[in-house]
């Protein structure tokens, strides 16, 4: 079984008009949270995200945005987004 993490609230995003379906974060994601079909990559399961940050560090487009290092748990104990500093 995936871990899951807390729901709805990984800071994960994919911009479909900038990705071109490499596939490197479905490579590259340790929890294989990307996929891809016939229409391109998308997020299968945004809530085994860790925010590790390796899909948009690997993402030669920048079509990936994550808060890495910050994490979910870090802003819910502070009571802030990550991204909104």
């Amino acid at each position: 079984m995936k871990q899951k993490y807390v729901r709805n609230v990984a800071t994960l995003t994919l911009s479909a008009e900038k990705c071109t379906g490499c596939g490197l974060c479905m490579i590259v994601c340790p929890h294989g949270v990307f996929e891809i079909d016939a229409k391109g990559t998308f997020i299968a399961d945004k809530d085994s995200c860790m925010e590790c940050g390796v899909c948009a560090i690997n993402c030669p487009n920048e079509a990936i945005e994550v808060c890495a290092g910050v994490g979910f748990a870090t802003a819910m104990i502070l009571g802030e987004g990550c991204c909104n500093a």
